[in-house]
């Protein structure tokens, strides 16, 4: 046998700005000039989210004007190309293989750029298509929605879904560079602006009180998404999350445990029996509530801190159920359980569950129980019912 040690090491780069494509910002253009060789020409291939250029109108000739200024040698390969973004965008495989043929075409190397901006499922799916092509081009991307900016845009996976599966087919690459520009979270509306939020709730739980006790005492703030403590939320997040990809041990995910994927086993499954009608934050936040409840049932977690936490999700905007957790499959059970099975497989054969002992710090467990997820989901909908009779009484004077 022949055995040798193989290291690499990544430098894995956020940068915060604003104005990303105004002519005096040399953010970008830094970040190309890096990896570029005397006297080496370098493409960049932009593809842009047909929602944001819905929103920032003009967004491609910005950039066009930009990258005029850029030093000689630093070239567009071709003007910026708007692809339907949103979840759905992974779900089109044709959309892979348009930007495989858009890098093809233009003859991008391995030293080339794709400089991917949207949102979080955007990203997820240019990404990928950088990274099997010419097995990995340089990915520069930039995030454009809370949820993109705190947590996913800056993550080191690319995926697209297939089978009804998400993320099923995809990869681990360390981008180049994450670019986050703050100005562009006020093209959001105020359901994509709070959607972020839960990303900070949730990584302040399993790794930092300080963060979560911030949070609460913003709640306010936050509920009327107030600009200097949205961005301050997105900000801390982001952090926590790139530390916990740098220092955890295990970032390409070989183990079985996903701290940072706390709620989502039912998360994921609920955007899928909706038909991603719930999006990916609001499923996360409803993912937690059902996690904490049946932590507080099991023991786990202080009743009391359940309900703290509950009920700032609550104040900032985030509904904690769905009448789609109560959609059942083929063999009448419920189809959220169908979550657990699915996330085993998807963790490598071993199911591992991050929950929260106590906020600021999680533990894992390897199995849970179904009778007490039952109560969970029973003790979600009597909440929703008693929020809604106080609401009642409250218009009617009873």
């Amino acid at each position: 046998m022949i055995e040798k040690e193989i290291k690499l090491n990544f430098a894995h780069r956020v940068y915060f700005t604003r104005g990303a494509f105004d002519a005096g910002n040399e953010t970008l253009r830094g970040l190309l000039q890096e990896g570029r060789g005397a006297d080496k020409e370098q493409d960049v291939l932009v593809f842009i989210d047909a929602g944001l250029e819905d929103k920032e109108k003009g967004l491609a000739r910005r950039i066009c004007a930009y990258f005029e200024e850029a030093p000689e040698g630093l070239r567009l390969a071709d003007a910026p190309i708007v692809l339907p973004g949103g979840e759905a965008c992974k779900n089109d495989w044709e959309l892979v293989c348009e930007i495989w043929k858009k890098i093809h075409d233009h003859r991008l190397c391995r030293h080339s750029y794709v400089l991917a901006i949207g949102g979080g499922a955007f990203l997820d799916l240019v990404g990928f298509a950088a990274a099997t092509a010419h097995r990995g081009i340089r990915l520069l991307r930039l995030p454009t929605t809370t949820l993109s900016q705190a947590d996913g845009g800056v993550g080191v996976k690319n995926g697209v879904n297939y089978f009804g599966k998400k993320n099923w087919v995809g990869s681990f690459t360390v981008p180049f560079a994450v670019v986050n520009d703050l100005d562009l979270l006020r093209t959001l509306s105020e359901r994509e602006k709070r959607a972020g939020l839960i990303e900070g709730i949730k990584v302040s739980l399993i790794r930092d009180r300080e963060f979560f006790d911030y949070i609460e005492s913003h709640a306010e703030e936050l509920a009327r998404l107030e600009e200097e403590v949205l961005e301050e939320v997105v900000r801390r997040s982001c952090a926590l999350h790139v530390e916990h990809i740098a220092t955890s041990g295990d970032p390409f995910e070989l183990g079985s445990a996903r701290p940072l994927d706390f709620g989502h086993w039912v998360a994921h499954k609920l955007e899928q029996i909706s038909g991603f009608e719930i999006g990916h934050g609001e499923a996360v936040a409803i993912g937690m509530a059902v996690d904490l409840i049946y932590s507080a049932r099991t023991g786990l977690l202080d009743p009391k801190t359940a309900a703290r936490i509950l009920a700032l999700m609550e104040r900032i905007g985030f509904a904690l159920t769905s009448g789609y957790l109560s959609e059942k499959d083929e063999s009448g059970k419920l189809a959220v359980l169908k979550g657990l099975e699915e996330f085993r497989e998807h963790l490598g054969g071993e199911l591992t569950i991050t929950l929260v002992p106590e906020i600021g710090r999680k533990i894992e467990v390897h199995e849970m129980e179904e009778e007490k997820i039952l109560e969970a989901l029973e003790e979600l909908r009597d909440r929703k019912t008693t929020a809604a009779a106080g609401t009642v009484a409250a218009a009617t004077g009873v």
